[in-house]
């Protein structure tokens, strides 16, 4: 134990979100919960952390079903997970002493406890004039997100300079990150799609778009072809549904297609008529095109080049961290509809505090 260690014996309470019942459709304050329980004292080698702010994704709907996936579903009456970052307010583990920034998988609560293996220890971060940058920049362009953007561009659809690029869902999370990521890495034009003239406004303005389509305007198969008028080399999918049909149609031959998420589906619900596929999908055939279906998980070993990358761009101000911030942990859930909803510009993120 070091000086800065908590007491073994020192307890304190979490106040954590549970799922108590699955949703057959969009998701329903009843539910989950929102309950407060006492966490044990410190074992060896752990840590407890005080959360700054937690994340709430698309990806977290799935996980409210009991289906197999490539993250285990949420377990009714348990503490539901996501990212977070914190700051260590007692430990028992010396290579996290007291006051260290970290993030880990403890989200959807305001104080996490765990072994000091599932935390991992981050920078503090200034911008480029060296003012402070909130911590919640490890969520987004310098967290997942933007590791997901880094890798879906170059180790999933291997984009080219000069290549034009395509973005669904571009005001969010992911979406937003791509685009400005695509820009760096040469591509020639970038597209993308939004809920609404504010979004797509600052996609031009903010994120460096070429162009923003506003699919509540008007079907985006009618919309898309007069914004890529040579046509789209990489699609980044965020979507699905109609918006990957309307790629199909203008993609070029070779042309790749990354597939990161299918939020248009997500809170359909289960007890009615599935939607059918694409009614375009041969021209993959005709066009040669790649589809390929990814999760960053499956990429650890481009972490590290993402990372750097990623982070040396934002030092000198290339990149433009987006979010939108909700306050306090009992506004959870309502982040999340609300981000499952479109709410949100760039990430949504809880802060705690």
């Amino acid at each position: 134990m070091t000086a800065q260690s908590a007491p073994a014996a020192q307890t304190a309470r979490s106040r954590q979100w549970q799922l108590v019942s699955r949703p057959q459709a969009e998701p329903q304050p009843s539910d989950v919960r929102l309950v407060e329980v006492e966490l044990p004292e410190l074992a060896p080698g752990q840590v407890r952390v005080a959360n700054e702010f937690v994340s709430v994704d698309p990806y977290m709907r799935g996980r409210m079903d009991d289906v197999k996936s490539y993250v285990p579903p949420f377990g009714l009456g348990e503490a539901m997970t996501g990212g977070a970052v914190g700051r260590v307010v007692a430990s028992t583990a010396e290579e996290l002493p007291v006051g260290t920034l970290v993030t880990h998988a403890l989200g959807w609560r305001d104080v996490a406890q765990g072994d000091a293996s599932g935390f991992r220890a981050v920078p503090e971060v200034s911008g480029p004039s060296g003012e402070a940058v909130s911590s919640s920049v490890h969520l987004g362009i310098l967290g997942l997100t933007g590791q997901t953007a880094y890798v879906g561009l170059t180790s999933v659809a291997h984009l080219q300079p000069g290549e034009v690029v395509f973005v669904s869902g571009a005001a969010g999370a992911v979406g937003s990150a791509v685009g400005q990521v695509a820009r760096l890495l040469g591509a020639s034009r970038v597209v993308g799609s939004a809920g609404g003239p504010e979004k797509t406004a600052r996609l031009r303005e903010r994120s460096g778009f070429d162009a923003a389509l506003d699919y509540k305007a008007a079907p985006v198969r009618e919309q898309l072809p007069a914004l890529v008028p040579d046509g789209v080399d990489v699609y980044f999918d965020n979507v699905g549904g109609d918006h990957l049909e309307a790629a199909l149609d203008v993609m070029n031959r070779g042309g790749r297609l990354a597939l990161c998420g299918a939020i248009s589906g997500y809170n359909a619900d289960r007890s009615a008529p599935r939607t059918p596929g694409p009614d375009n999908l041969a021209n993959a055939i005709t066009r040669g095109l790649t589809l390929q279906g990814f999760t960053l998980g499956s990429y650890a070993a481009q972490l590290p080049e993402a990372t750097a990358r990623l982070a040396e761009w934002f030092a000198a101000g290339e990149l433009v961290h987006e979010e939108t911030v909700v306050d306090g942990v009992e506004r959870t859930f309502e982040a999340f509809s609300s981000m499952m909803r479109g709410g949100n510009t760039g990430k949504m993120v809880v802060r705690v505090g």
